[in-house]
């Protein structure tokens, strides 16, 4: 069983904005399968680095505006004051 990555992208935008590319004109241009663009889009698969930077060549931008990794949801910290 692959394990969900916490890798968010916009994948999906990006190949909407590029005049609706398909997911398989996506994998023929960066040498995988559609199924494997399908996967990390829906985030169940983070790419390899280089793959990272092949995606974001394709769309002309750098790989951070294709891929994020979003901040952990730290614990609250009491704030309550102590009196002396």
């Amino acid at each position: 069983m692959v394990k969900p990555t916490h890798v968010v992208n916009s994948i999906r935008a990006l190949r909407f904005a590029a005049d609706e590319m398909t997911q398989a004109e996506l994998a023929r241009r960066i040498g995988v399968t559609r199924q494997t663009v399908i996967a990390i889009e829906q985030g169940r698969y983070s790419p390899s680095l280089e793959l990272a930077f092949q995606i974001a060549r394709v769309f002309g931008v750098g790989v951070d505006d294709v891929f994020q990794y979003p901040e952990p949801h730290e614990p609250r910290e009491s704030h309550e004051t102590q009196e002396d």
